[in-house]
């Protein structure tokens, strides 16, 4: 499905059955040839644009999956670069992606309360570029001091309820320093009626069925990451708030922004 590479539509049903641990480890060997993949031209859009918010020095990944946001922050940071995700077989894929260039295991990440794993650096790093290392745990009690400058994620946030928004963005502020920004793209609306409007309402509404008859649940909304909402919760954690256009993704019909990119700061 999706591509040669990708899973089956067997093997997506099986996933869809699980838990999410357990599905995305049955989907992280072929989770960079799905449509779920955060698209390139959205981590460039976004570092460019958080490249004018630096420097900085540490960087954390919220659920970091596969490793993408990772190698936004490995182009923007200079000493250290963390990713963080619940599931083992995505962070065995992201560690994939970045081998160790010497192959050496690292120690505990200084911020961490919880051993890191290894510090792997991309292929074709520079010696000085930044540390790498992968931490496994729930985003929704994260084991850092406040050690980073800044904090990013893409694409996880279906993954929480709206019950769980608040604190899981109380975990991230608690693990960046004062003055530390925590950025992330959301997307407009699809307009109502649109062909993409009903696509994600019927995606939602067949979760919501899945899950009220299933176990164990998926949690996997489209709809449930409302940015009012968003601002609010935010807020209530003790960030400074802005959004900024990401122009470099097109305007909709309206002139509006096709997407924008949330800058919270830890005041």
């Amino acid at each position: 499905m999706f591509t040669e590479q990708g899973p089956t539509v067997r093997e997506l049903a099986v996933q869809a059955l699980s838990s999410i641990e357990r599905g995305y480890d049955l989907l992280a060997p072929k989770f960079d040839h799905t449509p779920y993949r955060t698209p390139d031209r959205v981590l460039d859009a976004v570092t460019d644009e958080v490249r004018r918010l630096g420097p900085f020095d540490t960087g954390l990944d919220v659920c970091c999956g596969t490793g993408a946001g990772v190698g936004v922050l490995r182009r923007l940071c200079r000493e250290r670069v963390v990713g963080v995700d619940f599931s083992a077989g995505m962070l065995a894929e992201a560690r994939a992606a970045f081998p160790p260039e010497g192959g050496a295991p690292a120690g505990q990440h200084p911020a961490a309360e919880a051993p890191a794993g290894e510090r792997p650096a991309a292929e074709g790093q520079a010696a000085e570029g930044p540390a790498l290392d992968w931490v496994r745990a729930d985003a929704r009690s994260l084991p850092f001091a406040p050690a980073f400058d800044l904090a990013l994620s893409f694409g996880a946030f279906g993954h929480f309820l709206p019950s769980e928004r608040f604190g899981l963005f109380a975990e991230v502020h608690g693990s960046l320093r004062p003055g530390g920004q925590f950025v992330f793209p959301i997307g407009a609306p699809p307009p109502v009626g649109s062909r993409a409007y009903w696509t994600l309402l019927g995606f939602d509404a067949a979760m919501r069925v899945r899950n009220a008859l299933w176990r164990p649940q998926f949690i996997m909304y489209y709809r449930t990451f409302r940015l009012g909402d968003v601002l609010e919760d935010l807020t209530r954690a003790g960030f400074a708030v802005r959004l900024t256009p990401l122009t470099e993704l097109g305007r909709r019909p309206d002139g509006s922004p096709r997407a924008r990119l949330v800058v919270a700061t830890r005041e």
